[in-house]
């Protein structure tokens, strides 16, 4: 599948520090230490049945943080993330609108791709759909099938999580967490026939109506968790750096992930699980099941300026909760203003520590609102008379764009 094109980024003249960043699986602060090949990250995509909305961007912009990070402190980056161009919620949005799944999955992937281009957040090197992620997903399930760790319900395969002695650590969550909301995020426990009801689905065999195709257990399509996995496993090996997403995304999609890779491979899947927060609208969480969503296309289309939108996200930590309203928005756009008639002077306050500032922020856990703290600091000192470098303005635009993503 084809990725997005690739902003062009300013070169920075210093490298910034290593990178903290908080592990959900540990539950603190952890540094990541990239091999010498560079850092390996795999971010959870899209299911393609709607338009990116600002919980969405929030994640993909607060995530981007990390590879940009990791770029300055000097390491190359590969980066993966995948596409579910085949999964039951896709498929029930084609059917009320009365349009084939395939065509709103190519639309709505191609509209994303735009917003992630206007948002300037870096594409991955390898973007993966699910329908051709399917021969590897394949392979996988018959690994785990010669390991002993997969039985059949009805036409369905599923992986038993019982095989990993590490199940639950991804998380944090015991048991009884975990079932009261498996079944919210795609899970089956009270289906009869499985061995345990947090057994996840490896393939679903055809059901009259639903796209499938051919494989040795019959013909059917993926199940969710194992998409990722395969695809993980196949573009950056066992034992990469990061898996993130969604704060959602922690219990059941990386624990599965996670417990069908360890059986595999015998060893951890990711270093570190990285979990961006959930952004509310009008008292709620925002969501596609609640309707209560602000579509970053739809502003786009207004004419708002994509930075003020990814200046509006990187106000708030990438872990924290919040909700998104219009003020803030506008207020992005003052800020916007105020930084782009800073460097109007050329010359400003000395760029050298905001410069080490904003790189040793978002070393310290894509710390982002303290990043945009130092730069109104530098506006500040600037505006208010401190002209004493006379190549403040090239410095200071060129750390904004590199670390976070502004382009002034």
């Amino acid at each position: 599948m084809r990725s997005w094109s690739a902003p062009e980024i300013a070169h920075l003249s210093v490298t910034g520090p290593a990178v903290r960043v908080f592990d959900t699986s540990t539950g603190g602060l952890v540094e990541t230490s990239p091999a010498a090949a560079g850092a390996r990250m795999y971010v959870c995509g899209i299911t393609p049945y709607d338009a990116t909305h600002m919980g969405h961007a929030a994640t993909y912009v607060g995530l981007d943080l990390l590879n940009r990070a990791w770029r300055n402190a000097g390491h190359s980056v590969t980066y993966v993330q995948n596409v579910t161009d085949v999964d039951d919620p896709l498929l029930e949005r084609a059917t009320k609108v009365s349009v084939p799944w395939e065509e709103l999955a190519l639309r709505e992937t191609q509209l994303f791709r735009e917003d992630m281009e206007a948002l300037r957040v870096l594409p991955p090197d390898n973007y993966v759909g699910a329908v051709e992620s399917i021969p590897l997903v394949i392979t996988l399930i018959q690994r785990l099938q010669a390991a002993g760790v997969v039985y059949a319900v009805d036409t369905d395969l599923y992986f038993s999580v019982a095989s990993d002695p590490a199940f639950g650590d991804v998380s944090g969550l015991d048991r009884d967490a975990m079932m009261a909301v498996f079944a919210d995020r795609g899970g089956d426990p009270e289906r009869p026939g499985k061995k345990d009801p947090l057994d996840c689905v490896l393939w679903r065999g055809e059901r009259e109506g639903e796209p499938a195709w051919d494989s040795p257990f019959g013909a059917g399509r993926p199940g969710w968790h194992v998409e990722c996995t395969a695809i993980a496993l196949e573009h950056l090996g066992n034992g990469f750096d990061v898996q993130a997403g969604g704060s959602d995304l922690s219990f059941p999609h990386h624990e599965m992930c996670a417990g069908e890779a360890q059986v595999a491979e015998g060893s951890r899947f990711a270093q570190a699980y990285v979990h961006a927060g959930m952004v509310g609208y009008n008292g709620e969480k925002m969501s596609k099941s609640k309707g209560n969503l602000v579509f970053v296309s739809e502003l786009r289309r207004s004419e708002v300026d994509p930075a003020a939108i990814r200046l509006a996200l990187l106000r708030h930590h990438y872990r924290s909760d919040w909700e998104w309203t219009n003020d803030e928005l506008w207020a992005a756009h003052d800020t916007l203003d105020a930084w782009r008639g800073a460097l109007k002077h050329g010359v400003g306050a000395p760029a050298g520590p905001v410069v080490d500032a904003v790189l040793a922020a978002l070393a310290n856990d894509l710390d982002a609102p303290a990043a945009v703290a130092a730069i109104d600091g530098w506006v500040a000192a600037t505006e208010s008379g401190d002209h004493k470098d006379i190549y403040a303005a090239d410095q200071v635009r060129a750390v904004v764009d590199a670390a976070l993503g502004i382009k002034l």
